[in-house]
């Protein structure tokens, strides 16, 4: 195993820390994401030469998240699923971006676990402030990446995450968006994107 490999799980642990340290309201559990966490900094610090920057966990904690998202179309209608930890609620595929995964690579793979689609990334359309897009308030800071993306296979297949999965017009999107995770001026947005494939990425 080489170092690179020992940082590398390190970060992830240190991702997973982090995120629980975020979302607890259990002061137990807060102490135990807080050791490990720190277990993560020591394994990646004393693993990492002069030239590698140290996991620094003040940092990694309050560093905004990273949300992807897949907006895949088929004849002109946009691929959604209802988010089981939401109600229910439509949404466009995605979720938190995981360490060690490129942020394309990741909506890829939230579109294959969410959707049974396969796809590819043809283009990086918005990267927006979740606070300025007009969501709910969150208790912690994400940036929001939207990619468009061409389905090259696989069948509609809903997962634990997702109790259904279809397509809509632009003119007949659902009602009951999910709208923590997507809103219906960003689902605009990425039919025009779909349109206009040399518009440039949006962003604030």
């Amino acid at each position: 195993m080489s170092d690179g490999d020992w940082r590398h799980w390190a970060e992830q642990v240190a991702e997973i820390a982090s995120a629980g340290l975020m979302h607890t309201s259990n002061p137990y559990d807060g102490d135990r994401f807080e050791r490990l966490a720190r277990l993560a900094a020591a394994m990646h610090n004393g693993r990492s030469s002069g030239s590698v920057g140290r996991l620094d966990l003040a940092s990694a904690v309050t560093t905004p998240k990273s949300d992807v998202r897949g907006a895949a179309f088929r004849d002109g209608w946009i691929l959604m699923v209802r988010e089981v930890a939401d109600h229910d609620r439509w949404t466009l595929p995605g979720g938190w971006a995981d360490v060690g995964v490129s942020p394309a690579e990741n909506a890829v793979k939230e579109l294959r676990e969410e959707t049974g689609f396969e796809t590819r990334v043809v283009k990086l359309a918005a990267v927006f402030d979740r606070s300025r897009q007009g969501h709910p308030a969150a208790p912690f800071e994400a940036y929001k990446h939207f990619f468009i993306c061409e389905i090259v296979g696989g069948v509609a297949t809903p997962s634990d995450e997702t109790s259904e999965v279809g397509f809509f017009a632009e003119d007949a999107l659902p009602a009951d968006l999910s709208v923590d995770r997507t809103t219906l001026a960003e689902l605009r947005l990425m039919f025009t994107h779909w349109r206009n494939p040399e518009r440039p990425t949006d962003f604030d």
